[in-house]
């Protein structure tokens, strides 16, 4: 059944799953519930859940959905799409357990993987809320034992920031656990950190490490003298009511996570793996519930206290790129990465875990959030998450925005067309239909022409799509004898030239 809104068990390595295609074809079951409210503060006046474009994209998602289940052979998934504070639709596509034909629901649980990251980065900046740390503070001051070796004797300490942003330049790993799944513990961690060699200085290049945050995770345990997962609970799940996620504990209600389909079709099943010292990295378990609660925190605004979770300034902070990939296309913000799609700006994490491919995307602009969580090894949740937000998301942020009425055009505007000079080159504003806008007449091209959005008065606003002018400021004319003579953009002004 399907409205707008199974257990897994631990199993040993090498068992096989035949004719896995078939058996999720014959079972392709959505089991919803109505939308939930995600937070204390109201929703908006427009209702996206019954919107009739966003029940258009819901059903050509599912159809599509569907069929990549069927041709790809994945298990299950389960997706989630959030506007603002309500989570306004979910649904499970799939298994959560083949041999059980226990079905996928919104609130089956997943290991999450790296989406741990955000909770980590998350803490961090609670802690410096409250002056307990900077984020300029070298690793060392909070775990005295930290040592790793340099590329250079005169490289510059690693600072918490640069664990967070993935710039410290630590290796991506603490040893071989991917491959063993045998993941150390905080002992051993500390026992092998000086013989770790660093890639490269700080701040050099991007350079993702799952290291990087299980000793940012540290840091929080020192810093706040609980665990890690004793601290994620009291200060995030517990404030977000996120009731169904843990920490690397083998949870009733977990799907059994499959291995990737091999030549011959089959699967097999991977074990529960605790990430132990780790967990900062990579060890949560979560449903699309509960992360959809998580998604919602981050468009909150106001102080810190219940569930906002952090302050305005922090949660601006922590959504802001500090540190790029090499060849720009994507780059890391304080726990987040930061992606580009479709003119869009988009924060989020994936997550990989054995059995397990997750993704998150929240544009944040729109406030609009979207969650894709499968039980496959080799699930496509980063491509799967793009085009429900290419689909349901951006339908749900129409659905659900509220654009202020443009303000109505006045004819008299017309008298401020014309060109205007200056010291450092010609305006020219000119009238399209109902609106004005300023191009460079000596520029090489048409693109991009500034707008005047009016403001009243007959003043205006500055529109433009990069920020090198004076975006955002007021553009007011000045007249004289029943003449416009000068046009001022910000503190600066150009006069009219006469015809």
């Amino acid at each position: 059944m399907e409205s707008h809104f199974g257990m897994g068990h631990r199993v040993g390595v090498g068992h096989r799953v035949r004719n896995l295609t078939a058996a999720v074809a014959v079972a392709l079951v959505a089991l919803t519930g109505p939308d939930v409210r995600l937070g204390a503060q109201g929703a908006s006046p427009k209702d996206p859940a019954t919107d009739a474009d966003v029940l258009g994209a819901e059903r050509l998602f599912t159809a599509w959905a569907e069929g990549q289940l069927r041709f790809r052979g994945y298990p299950g998934m389960a997706v989630g799409v959030v506007s603002d504070q309500r989570l306004v639709w979910a649904k499970g596509f799939g298994l959560a357990n083949i041999a059980g034909q226990v079905p996928m629901t919104p609130q089956t649980k997943f290991r999450m993987a790296s989406h741990s990251k955000l909770f980590t980065a998350t803490a961090i900046m609670q802690l410096r809320e409250q002056g307990k740390l900077r984020l300029d503070d070298p690793v060392s001051r909070h775990l005295p034992w930290f040592a790793v070796k340099a590329t250079e004797s005169d490289d510059p300490p690693i600072t918490i920031e640069e664990l967070l942003t993935h710039s410290s330049g630590l290796p991506r790993e603490a040893g071989d656990h991917w491959t063993t799944f045998d993941f150390p513990t905080r002992e051993a961690l500390k026992a092998l950190m000086p013989n770790r060699q660093a890639a490269f200085a700080p701040e050099i290049r991007w350079k993702y490490s799952n290291l990087a945050y299980t000793l940012a995770g540290l840091i929080v345990e020192q810093v706040s003298g609980d665990t890690w997962a004793g601290y994620v609970t009291r200060h995030i799940y517990q404030p977000l009511g996120m009731v169904n996620s843990s920490v690397d504990t083998d949870v009733p209600g977990l799907a059994t996570g499959y291995g990737r389909r091999m030549p011959d079709g089959s699967r097999s099943i991977m074990p529960f793996i605790d990430a132990r010292g780790m967990a900062a990295a990579t060890g949560i378990t979560s449903t699309v519930e509960d992360m959809a609660r998580f998604v919602s925190a981050q468009f909150r605004t106001g102080a810190a206290g219940g569930d906002r979770i952090l302050g305005t300034a922090s949660l601006r902070e922590m959504h802001r790129v500090r540190m790029l990939e090499n060849n720009w296309s994507r780059g890391n913000a304080i726990g987040f990465a930061v992606t580009r799609n479709r003119d869009k700006t988009y924060v989020g994490h994936g997550g990989s875990y054995p059995g397990y491919i997750t993704h998150t995307l929240i544009d944040l602009r729109g406030k609009v959030g979207v969650i894709v969580l499968t039980n496959a090894q080799d699930g496509d949740a980063s491509g799967i998450a793009t085009q429900l937000m290419n689909t349901v998301g951006e339908a749900v942020a129409k659905a659900a925005g509220t654009t202020p009425d443009a303000m109505k055009w006045n004819p008299a505007w017309s008298r401020f067309t014309g060109l205007y000079r200056g010291r450092g080159g010609d305006s020219h504003v000119v009238e399209l239909n109902e609106k004005l806008v300023i191009i460079n007449p000596e520029g090489p091209n048409l693109d991009n022409p500034i707008e005047l959005e009016p403001l009243g008065d007959d003043t205006f606003r500055y529109v433009a799509p990069v920020g090198g002018g004076p975006v955002g400021e007021v553009v007011r004319f000045v007249e004289a004898n029943g003449e416009v003579v000068r046009m001022i953009t910000g503190d600066s002004f150009v006069e009219r030239v006469r015809n």
